[in-house]
């Protein structure tokens, strides 16, 4: 057991799996002697050596695809995108081949490897290093996305995507690296793809992932205030996604709201508002709420980025009006 912070968690869970698996490899711009811009991979060049711990150049695309072609081969690359931004640069080796090569080649190759994504805003980095695109890919087939929002969560999903043979997409909001920190029990074992029921409630269910659910915790909390019970659902995956964990919660509650960072138009969370439109229709006793960030770029300052993604306040409010419905 050791308390850890979320940047801290996830450089265990690295250091764990290189140990025990010498095909587990990190690769990144500045990953080695720099040890990551964010500190996760600090460290692990002196206890593994250059040749298991790879600065790259500059060049995402050619990085997921050395990453790719190495995990085909046998290897367990991790890769590290500096910014989750920067992965536009290497969609075509993640989306055309990453992501396909199993099923075209009948099952002869697989690509397990784990694309570490820092990412979202709470840090005040802009329009190009702030976005939340974990949409996309929980879109495209043959991915695995993880989205883990405290410590614990991050070591072990960490250890599990290392462990997986699909390539897997693993969003690290950045706010959380050094503001989340937690007793990480490295005996518990792997949890699975299941979602997390982080608060028991009894009025209305809340689903997010990540960063926002730590937000809506906190809006649930507030809430309490008013005399409503709010349940709140982290998906912790958000493909697989774990639809039974919601359906057993709006079953018991009655009321849904989906919160995500990402664009709320088009976003995932709208996913799980049309299935449980569909699916859980005589359940329901309210309409469906969504809240998620507005379709404009990010903005520099924190009062600017709080005005366009979801905060405490912003939830609290469509959670309230939902629970007087």
């Amino acid at each position: 057991m050791a308390v850890l912070k979320f940047a801290e968690a996830i450089r265990a869970a690295l250091d764990h799996e290189m140990a025990e698996d010498p095909s587990v490899v990190l690769m990144g711009e500045e990953v080695g002697a720099l040890g990551g811009v964010f500190t996760v991979t600090k460290g692990l060049i002196d206890k593994y050596g250059p040749e298991r711990v790879m600065d790259s150049p500059i060049a995402e695309g050619a990085l997921a695809g050395f990453a790719a072609g190495a995990a085909t081969e046998g290897m367990r690359p991790v890769v590290e995108i500096m910014f989750s931004d920067f992965v536009m640069l290497a969609m075509d080796q993640l989306i055309n081949f990453a992501a396909k090569i199993h099923y075209m080649s009948n099952g002869q190759f697989s690509v397990p490897a784990v694309v570490r994504l820092p990412g979202g805003a709470g840090t005040n980095h802009g329009p190009q290093h702030s976005q939340a695109l974990e949409s996309w890919f929980a879109q495209t087939p043959g991915l695995v996305v993880a989205m883990p929002s405290t410590p614990s969560d991050a070591y072990w999903m960490m250890r599990e995507s290392i462990r997986l043979d699909d390539p897997v997409m693993f969003f690290e909001n950045k706010n959380l690296y050094f503001t989340a920190g937690e007793d990480v029990d490295f005996t518990e074992g792997p949890r699975g793809m299941r979602a997390a029921v982080r608060r028991e409630g009894a009025d209305l269910t809340v689903v997010s992932a990540g960063r926002m659910s730590g937000m809506c915790l906190e809006a649930a909390a507030t809430l309490e205030e008013s005399g409503y019970s709010c349940e709140v659902v982290d998906m912790r995956y958000l493909w697989p996604l774990d639809l039974e964990t919601v359906a057993a919660s709006v079953k018991k509650t009655s009321k849904l709201a989906v919160v995500y960072e990402a664009v709320q138009y088009g976003g995932w969370g709208s996913e799980i508002a049309a299935w449980a439109a569909r699916e859980l229709f005589t359940d329901l006793d309210g309409p469906v709420h969504r809240v998620g960030a507005h379709r404009v770029p990010i903005p520099v300052g924190v009062s600017l980025e709080e005005a366009v993604i979801p905060t405490p306040a912003t939830i609290h409010a469509s959670l309230l009006e939902l629970a007087k419905f």
